[in-house]
């Protein structure tokens, strides 16, 4: 950490004082409060956009793969350049900027719908930009969290918004599907497109810019090429930063392969009503709030490290539960449950794997380590989709799911094995 952020942040609390909570900050508040936003509209997009494919459009299995893969291929194209460009650029505006976009491209596929002209070349256009604005938004909100609040305030900070994440995954998810069911699909992908425009209304009061350092300031006369490489050498060089982007990608691969084929398989296959797809994902929302809330807890009792190591032998296995849902009560649940242990291992990864990483990195850094994890999560996701249409295509639904619950089972690996289980806290700050 930098002596600019931690003059302006400060290290450690008064002893005796209230612990440091990031709270008390309102421009952390707006920015939670925009986040939530637009993770409603993402999360309502995630359930409703392939039902659209499915249900109106009558798309193939190999067609909602390819619909997947375009809504993360974005971080493969532009993610690690994006890092460089959001370290040059001011953090709010690009995310503002982005909201907008979304929300206006969402918007335009209910208007297709009832001019009766939506076709599958416009919502892959559509989750191919929107891709590209989620880029910048989530890049420039990672590398904005330690700019706004102290850093003893990073790791609630974090909490906050992977707790955010899993609620979002319920209410929005759960909200979804019953949007689906109550007033049809194209109104649902309206309210989310909504979501995305109240956000970015909501993201104009953030008041406090954070201040660039000054080899941020520096960053224009740098070529592009050279920024990147700083980032990956950064990541990729460092033993532990290694292993969470590993294990974090094994998992984006994992999930994707069976989220990819659950509109397929409930809606199609089992016949069953969106609302309970909405549900099972819910109940994964479910798991990375708890996790995302116990993250603090079990860590200051058993160590970051050992946390991380654990919870990736206990609960990652679960993944192979997951594969057996079914239209029977018990097998809906058996495999909710399995789904509810991955995500709590990661909502637990979430909170403790990035105040890690953010911790370890160098303010200059920042946008260009965040690009470089995204851009390897989420290429994951693009390739994860994509593998699970063509194993779909080529074998069967079920394949595709089996195939995914093994590669969730055995993600936690790369951390488990890596120097990271070994550590008790989180460094000091660079």
């Amino acid at each position: 950490m930098t002596q600019t952020r931690r003059a302006a942040h400060g290290t450690t609390g008064t002893p005796g004082a209230p612990p440091p909570s990031p709270w008390r900050n309102p421009d952390f508040r707006t920015l939670f409060t925009g986040t939530a936003l637009s993770q409603l509209g993402s999360n309502v997009c995630y359930l409703a956009v392939p039902l659209v494919a499915v249900s109106a459009l009558d798309a193939s299995p190999a067609q909602v793969g390819a619909l997947a893969t375009l809504s993360t291929l974005a971080f493969l194209l532009i993610g690690l350049p994006a890092g460089a460009w959001v370290d040059r650029m001011r953090q709010r505006r690009l995310m503002i900027a982005a909201d907008l976009l979304r929300g206006l491209l969402y918007a335009s596929v209910p208007l297709a719908w009832w001019l009766d002209v939506l076709s599958l070349t416009q919502l892959y256009a559509v989750v191919l930009l929107a891709g590209c604005a989620t880029v910048f938004f989530d890049v420039a909100s990672q590398s904005t969290v330690p700019q706004l609040v102290g850093q003893d305030e990073l790791v609630p900070a974090n909490a906050a918004l992977v707790s955010l994440m899993g609620v979002s995954n319920i209410a929005g998810r759960s909200a979804g599907g019953g949007l689906v069911q109550l007033l049809t699909l194209p109104y649902a992908v309206l309210a989310a497109a909504v979501g995305y425009l109240a956000s970015a209304l909501t993201l104009t009061r953030v008041r406090a810019a954070p201040a660039a350092p000054a080899a941020r300031d520096a960053a224009p006369r740098v070529p592009l090429r050279t920024q990147i490489s700083e980032g990956l050498r950064h990541v990729l060089g460092h033993p532990e930063l290694r292993a969470l982007a590993a294990t974090g990608a094994l998992l984006n691969f994992g999930s994707q392969l069976v989220n990819t084929m659950l509109p397929v398989l409930f809606v199609r296959e089992l016949g069953l009503p969106a609302g309970v797809l909405g549900l099972f994902w819910g109940a994964g929302g479910l798991g990375m709030l708890l996790g995302a809330r116990g993250a603090r807890r079990i860590a200051a009792r058993l160590g970051y490290g050992r946390t991380l190591g654990l919870a990736g032998l206990c609960l990652a296995p679960a993944g192979l539960l997951v594969p057996l849902v079914g239209r029977e009560w018990w097998l809906l649940l058996l495999a909710g449950c399995g789904w509810l242990a991955v995500l709590f291992k990661t909502g637990v990864d979430n909170v403790l794997g990035v105040s890690l990483r953010q911790r370890l990195t160098p303010d200059a850094l920042l946008g260009r380590m965040n690009a470089t994890f995204r851009f390897l999560f989420m290429g994951a996701l693009a390739l994860g989709a994509a593998a699970s249409g063509a194993l779909a295509g080529a074998t069967s639904v079920r394949v595709a799911l089996w195939v995914g619950g093994a590669f969730m089972a055995v993600a936690f690996l790369p951390v488990f094995l890596s120097p990271v289980r070994r550590r008790r806290a989180l460094p000091a700050g660079m």
